[in-house]
């Protein structure tokens, strides 16, 4: 079976009723555009637009995405214009296409300071970013297509030089792998850190990869007898469920044992389990029964049901002790909400018959942090600025602040109570003049803890002070204060 064949049953599988002759000419128009092109691997270069299709397709994406994705570097890299693609494809897959397309150059002066970066490799492609993210805020389609892009690129990184694949591998790193994992794509998130800890830590990801291997061997025995126990307590409540293995991720297992500043052989690798059911109350009966047959481990319990992570990530997470006293954790949740972990956004914009689109009308609502927190960081005019920002606010590590009344706040770690007022409201970040922290008077640059519960103290003609630029950490509070004092001169 041909490429092209194989992509159409690949898609008519999920969308049976949907006219696929738009994703063939797509096909066909992107192959004769890109003709006499070649990658560094010395293959055609459609072959990675066709890629890029298929990563798609396997998401069950929507046909203006994929035809877009087997489009997206037509623009850029061959004479097509953006008129003819108009002409062609419709306004719709054009604006997906420029909204991946790369900026050619900065304009002069555009941009401020181009020096005094954490990362000044990431310069040049702080406007391409801006760009991308401004197309994202208009569709979230955008990025989706771009991650798929940048997966791709990964996956053959072998055939550029040496500091080109750094270079890449860096910037997957600091930018992508966090956008995915905010998206909630943690699959795609996994695989790219995986990539790019091969590519900046050759040896240690193998001899990483080496120790887990022999680990897993020894304690392969110990789960299988556990998985075991479990079914055999589980069958008598007649829930229905399915068992998955926890994949692992070597890149988050390295980032542990330089937290934990340990070897491989003493860091705790639980076990890892997944318990995928129907219902949510099915999931909470499956959690009562498991620690009713294993012992839970104090601290141990995370309730992602009750409050979702703004990714729109939804699990129970526990660890309990096997019968071999290994401690496992496991992680339950419904199969609408598998799908979710896996493909985060992506699994959203799946082809929808008109039932399934009625189901996800709080789609857009679920979007809105991300079109916010994009357009808190159209404010920022310098390039260093930005990424810092982006950089900010993409961070993996979270602090989870409550309000006196009990709502929580995810923060990025480092956040500071001038941070956490503006998280609450504008208002609140605008009048406030301090802090109580679990009761007690704190700085408004102090850093907060995971637990903590914040109270801003306001008062009625308060304002911003331009100080809390130096410590405010959050696209959102900077954005907010930088607003004022433009709207606020004097």
């Amino acid at each position: 079976m041909g490429d092209l064949e194989e992509l159409l049953q690949k898609f008519a599988q999920y969308a049976p009723h949907a006219d696929a002759g738009l994703l063939q000419k797509a096909y066909l128009f992107s192959q004769k555009a890109h003709a006499h092109q070649n990658r560094a691997s010395g293959e055609h270069y459609f072959s990675h637009c066709l890629a890029v299709g298929e990563i798609l397709v396997d998401f069950k994406l929507d046909l203006p995405t994929l035809a877009a994705a087997l489009l997206h570097d037509v623009l850029e890299d061959t004479e097509v214009t953006g008129e003819t693609m108009e002409k062609e494809f419709g306004p719709e897959i054009t604006q997906l296409v420029q909204g991946v397309t790369k900026v050619a150059r900065l304009p002069p002066g555009s941009w401020g300071d181009l020096q005094e970066t954490p990362e000044p490799h990431l310069i040049p492609q702080a406007e391409n970013w801006r760009k991308m993210l401004l197309a994202t805020a208009k569709d979230i389609r955008v990025i989706l297509i771009k991650l798929a892009d940048r997966l791709h690129n990964m996956r053959t990184l072998c055939y550029l030089d040496h500091d080109k694949q750094r270079r890449i591998a860096q910037e997957t790193l600091s930018l992508y792998a966090p956008l995915a994992q905010r998206l909630g794509m943690f699959q795609l998130k996994s695989e790219l850190e995986d990539l790019a800890f091969e590519v900046l830590e050759p040896q240690r990801h193998k001899e990483l990869v080496s120790a887990v291997q022999v680990r897993h061997a020894d304690r392969q025995k110990s789960l299988e007898s556990f998985r075991c126990a479990l079914e055999a307590g589980l069958a008598p409540s007649g829930i229905p469920y399915r068992m998955l293995a926890r994949p692992k991720n070597y890149y988050s297992l390295w980032g542990k044992m330089k937290r934990q500043k340990k070897p491989f052989e003493e860091i705790q690798d639980t076990l890892g389990v997944r318990l995928i059911t129907d219902t949510i109350a099915n999931c909470y009966a499956l959690l009562g029964l498991v620690h009713t047959l294993f012992k839970p481990m104090a601290g141990t319990f995370t309730d992602y049901l009750a409050i979702p992570k703004a990714n729109l990530y939804q699990s129970l997470h526990t660890t309990v002790l096997s019968p071999s006293g290994d401690p496992v954790e496991i992680q339950l949740r419904t199969e609408q909400m598998h799908r979710t972990a896996e493909y985060g956004i992506a699994a959203h914009w799946r082809y929808k018959t008109p039932t399934l689109e009625e189901k996800d009308l709080h789609l857009e609502e679920k979007l809105n942090w991300l079109r916010q927190w994009i357009e808190w960081l159209q404010d920022l005019k310098s390039p260093r600025e930005f990424l810092e920002s982006l950089q900010t606010d993409l961070e993996l590590y979270q602090v989870f602040v409550f309000t006196p009344k009990g709502e929580v706040k995810p923060l990025p770690a480092g956040s500071t109570p001038v941070d956490f007022a503006y998280a609450v409201h504008t208002d609140i970040g605008h009048t406030c003049y301090g802090a109580k922290v679990s009761g007690k008077m704190v700085k408004l640059d102090t850093p907060l803890k995971s637990g903590e519960i914040c109270e801003i103290l306001t008062r009625k003609r308060g304002k911003p002070n331009k100080d809390w630029l130096n410590f405010a950490r959050t696209a959102r509070a900077r954005s907010k204060i930088r607003r004022y004092f433009r709207e606020h001169p004097h």
